[in-house]
């Protein structure tokens, strides 16, 4: 997205990527493919600590921990804690994310329609399902603060839920339709004819890794690869759950973290859903792609370069079987296909966008954790509104790095 909006302000592009574009090694890849403007409340909130040793005692609950990682990840989990803690500090947040968000699936369907695969965006609304009202009312403070947040949405009784979603186990009896919002059939797909379509513009895709930056003074003088330099007048970190170490270069020490997630993806489903649905008990999404049916969550803590859990991945597949009862309960292993995503998150919430200490001349653009998709779409414009000198068009303070 940055470097679709770089070519629109009239600069040369290169893209440093060592990964086939949308590549399963992408996070974007596999994720649930939500387009999500109504995604602004931080992971984090009052009273959260308290259930954080039930969902690692549950075998099929959201969260699960390396326990050998949780010395190094420790600090950031008490940042995480203390961003959600207050309602004040939620409500700071949503409003921030608000500003980002607002009008993502119309953002990504103009720019899916000039990258000529304007067939993977639909503005079809996203569905939330609970067990009953009851269960949906417990979620009052965050429903509250985005319809104080403008954000508006349709309550569904149980009866016509399952009008609507014949396929759904008929345990869930309420949801709310998020109108504004949409998805993306197929993000890996998508990334990559976003990218060819930077490509056929002018812009130069290089298949290397970024190793470091180098300066002259306060200006940035060139991107190293481990292939060479390559001589620029600015950058942008975009590199997701690895972007650390090149932010440190550029002068901010950012509490980036990387959240496992994991999913299932079951072919020629015999159950799916009609329109993309969370699941608000289990916190897992389910989304009928082009590839099949993609049961996507979990936040598994962990290193970067840990070895999968599959059995995380596992229990995707079981929650489909679930959530789905026309699925076979004999499902074939051929059927399924496994993935694991990192996803870059900041404690906050918030991701980093906006000028780095050290100049300028470097933009941040990474940690957006679980709503990258969603907010890619403005953070390109962001980006090349400030490579090109012009005022962002949203406030930006609450993005900095420099906040830490």
């Amino acid at each position: 997205m940055s470097a679709l909006h770089a070519l629109d302000q009239g600069m040369q592009v290169t893209i440093v990527d060592p990964g086939t574009p949308g590549g399963e090694h992408a996070s974007s890849y596999g994720n649930a493919g939500w387009l999500s403007s109504h995604s602004i409340l931080p992971p984090s909130e009052p009273g959260v600590w308290k259930k954080v040793p039930g969902f690692l005692l549950d075998p099929l609950g959201p969260l699960s921990i390396r326990w050998r990682y949780l010395p190094r990840t420790l600090p950031w989990l008490l940042r995480y804690l203390i961003a959600g803690s207050t309602e004040a500090r939620i409500t700071e947040t949503a409003k921030a994310l608000r500003t980002l968000l607002a009008g993502a699936a119309p953002l990504h369907q103009q720019i899916a329609e000039k990258a000529g695969v304007g067939q993977l965006i639909e503005l079809s609304g996203l569905l939330h399902v609970y067990r009953s009202r009851q269960h949906f009312e417990g979620d009052a403070r965050g429903w509250r603060i985005r319809r104080e947040l403008g954000i508006g949405w349709e309550e569904i009784e149980a009866e016509e839920l399952h009008q609507r979603e014949p396929d759904l186990d008929p345990g869930y009896g309420f949801g709310v339709f998020i109108h504004e919002a949409g998805h993306c059939r197929n993000p890996g797909a998508y990334i990559a004819g976003l990218i060819q379509h930077a490509c056929d513009r002018g812009a130069r895709l290089r298949a290397v890794k970024a190793t470091g930056l180098r300066f002259a003074g306060d200006r940035l003088a060139a991107v190293q690869t481990e292939e060479g330099e390559i001589v620029c007048d600015a950058a942008v970190i975009a590199a997701g759950a690895q972007a650390k170490m090149l932010a440190a270069q550029a002068g901010d020490n950012v509490p980036l973290e990387t959240e496992r997630g994991y999913h299932a993806m079951v072919e020629h489903p015999e159950g799916r859903p009609r329109t993309p649905m969370m699941m608000m008990d289990r916190k897992v999404i389910a989304t009928q792609t082009e590839l099949g049916l993609r049961v996507a969550g979990q936040v598994e803590i962990a290193s970067f370069e840990a070895e999968p859990d599959w059995r995380r991945a596992e229990i995707m597949r079981d929650l489909a079987l679930q959530l789905f009862p026309a699925l076979p309960r004999d499902l074939p292993a051929s059927r399924v296909r496994y993935w694991l995503g990192r996803r870059p998150s900041m404690p906050d919430g918030l991701p980093c966008i906006g000028p780095s200490t050290r100049s300028a001349d470097v933009i941040h653009a990474f940690g957006h954790g679980h709503i990258g998709l969603g907010t890619s779409a403005r953070t390109g414009r962001l980006v090349a509104q400030l490579l090109s000198g012009q005022k962002p068009e949203i406030d930006l303070a609450p993005f900095s790095a420099q906040r830490f």
